[in-house]
């Protein structure tokens, strides 16, 4: 008989501590996060909806931005915005771009994929790497580079219809359009 208490004590306790950190999570994800506060975005999954469309997760994504140009995902220790609205992305990436920081936790986890570039810091460092940037946004600069572009696929094109004209042969300039 004690064997049997020993047990089910220990296949106990461990289940009880999950349901207590499960019932931690949920509270903490769905108390103080202005769910219905219309001056926010939507909330429109938690971590626990991440995790159940693991596989899919990119998908899952995409179906809730057509719904929601902008929306939350809530996890405990944080509610993480989304937005494909070309308004919103410009008045955070230009206009407003100060009062976004990315802050330490970000910058450390971008490191690896955007280094200390103009999307991976933050003041001063970010108004200098944007000052180098413009640079090579000028309008001479683009209208140098593009028009090198245009010259040597016009070059392309212009080859092509020799070949084609010569060979007496017709053929659809706009290949692939419906």
């Amino acid at each position: 008989m004690d064997t049997i208490s020993a047990i089910s004590t220990l296949i106990a306790t461990p289940l009880l501590l999950i349901l207590i950190v499960f019932l931690y999570l949920v509270l903490k994800i769905y108390t103080g996060k202005s769910i219905n506060n219309p001056k926010y975005a939507p909330v429109c999954g938690t971590i626990f909806d991440r995790l159940l469309h693991y596989k899919t997760i990119y998908d899952y994504q995409i179906s809730i931005a057509r719904k929601h140009k902008t929306h939350r995902m809530l996890a405990p220790d944080q509610s993480e915005v989304y937005t494909t609205d070309p308004r919103n992305i410009e008045h955070v990436l230009k206009t407003n771009f100060d009062k976004y920081a990315k802050g330490r936790h970000i910058q450390e986890k971008l490191m690896d994929l955007l280094g200390e570039g103009l999307f991976g810091v933050d003041g001063d460092k970010w108004r200098h790497q944007r000052k180098l940037a413009s640079l090579e946004f000028s309008t001479r600069v683009l209208r140098d580079f593009s028009c090198a572009v245009f010259r040597m696929n016009a070059a392309k094109l212009v080859r092509l219809i020799s070949e084609t004209a010569i060979a007496d042969r017709v053929f659809d300039i706009q290949v692939g359009k419906a």
